[in-house]
């Protein structure tokens, strides 16, 4: 698939890198809670060794629960979410570790997924190596159930308008990036997790004032959607899906800047 003029231009020299569902990237997502400061302690230490993995694997991130933005349902509160780079497969050997292995005294593990790239809106700017030298960014974790029926006019959306124009607020560096994730296959959820999804929306935002994408993504929309701008595009996703929860995190581990020397090689190659 052909990526995007958008996704790959640079708005104020920024070059933006896309990575697209051709390029076979994989994600191996997961939804914790801990039980007390050691569990959390001990879940957070292990975040980082990750090189075991294999020559596949590209990076890993934890971010850790700081305020709900928006839910749609009464779930209870998780304390973790976890995402695992990987080029073409996750291993079975990684996924009986992190998935099927009992997880540390105190840890609970509430979901498993695999996540695959949406296209045209999966974007962040060359040389990315986190938000932790910005300490007034915060993770964004957008939590989307998208009915099946409109499942392919979605993607459609975020291929067209929302990518996009994301790509331009990455550009502009009012985004950290913009990463959209779409549930291939759910592994475990515990019943006790109270709610589903099947797209998941990371980005790092400008905390303090947030109000959603709306006034940012309105001006982008304009130059793309001949129809209009947020409001207009906006519409049709409201009755296409609900938002379980969207919360606002801190990162605890943010070493995927592999995903970039990858997708860089890989497009040179």
């Amino acid at each position: 698939m052909a990526k995007p003029e958008q996704a790959m231009g640079a708005v104020d020299g920024t070059e933006i890198v896309a990575i697209e569902p051709d390029d076979r990237l994989v994600v191996l997502a997961r939804t914790l809670d801990t039980q007390s400061p050691e569990a959390m302690a001990t879940l957070e230490r292990a975040a980082s060794e990750w090189r075991h993995f294999g020559d596949t694997c590209l990076g890993r991130a934890l971010y850790r629960h700081h305020a709900i933005f928006k839910s749609q349902s009464d779930a209870p509160v998780w304390s973790h979410a976890e995402f695992v780079y990987f080029r073409d497969i996750v291993p079975g050997e990684v996924i009986d570790q992190l998935v099927n292995s009992p997880q540390p005294p105190g840890v609970h593990l509430l979901r498993a997924e695999i996540l695959v790239t949406t296209p045209a809106s999966f974007v962040f700017p060359q040389g990315w190596a986190g938000s932790s030298h910005r300490p007034g960014r915060k993770p964004s974790l957008e939590y989307l159930d998208v009915h099946p029926t409109y499942l392919r006019d979605y993607r459609e959306i975020m291929r067209r308008y929302i990518g996009p124009a994301a790509s331009k607020l990455v550009a502009m560096g009012k985004l950290g990036t913009f990463r959209t994730m779409e549930t291939a296959a759910v592994l475990f959820q515990a019943p006790s997790l109270g709610a589903t999804w099947n797209q998941i929306h990371l980005s790092e935002v400008d905390a303090e004032g947030f109000q959603g994408f709306g006034q940012e993504l309105d001006a982008a929309l304009r130059e793309i959607s001949p129809d209009g701008g947020f409001a207009a595009v906006f519409a049709g996703l409201d009755r296409m899906r609900t938002i379980p929860r969207w919360t606002l995190n801190d990162p605890v581990l943010e070493a995927d800047a592999g995903l970039g020397e990858w997708e860089r090689a890989r497009a040179q190659g």
